[in-house]
């Protein structure tokens, strides 16, 4: 039995494995990327409000489209791994 004090921890807070930590750790370099080398540049560019907006909305949307991708490309190889495996090896 746990002691009192453990049982009133929620289970979502109990234990955060590595590869979490991992993947948030990538996540936030990589969002951090993509505002210094992409966001910030191509709204700089621009003089007007409004087209400092289109260009931050603009790579907003070639942000999604490269998760996006990376999603589809990530799916296709989980889902032909046996015959990758075959294929490569």
């Amino acid at each position: 039995m746990l002691p009192l004090a453990l049982q009133a921890i929620p289970l979502a807070l109990q234990r955060i494995e590595d590869e979490y930590v991992l993947f948030a750790i990538a996540g936030a370099i990589s969002l951090a990327a993509f505002v210094g080398l992409i966001l910030v540049p191509a709204v700089s560019s621009y003089g007007r409000l409004w087209e400092k907006a289109v260009a931050g909305a603009l790579s907003v949307i070639v942000l999604v489209a490269l998760v996006l991708t990376g999603v589809v490309v990530g799916l296709a190889v989980v889902y032909y791994y046996d015959e990758l495996s075959q294929l490569l090896g």
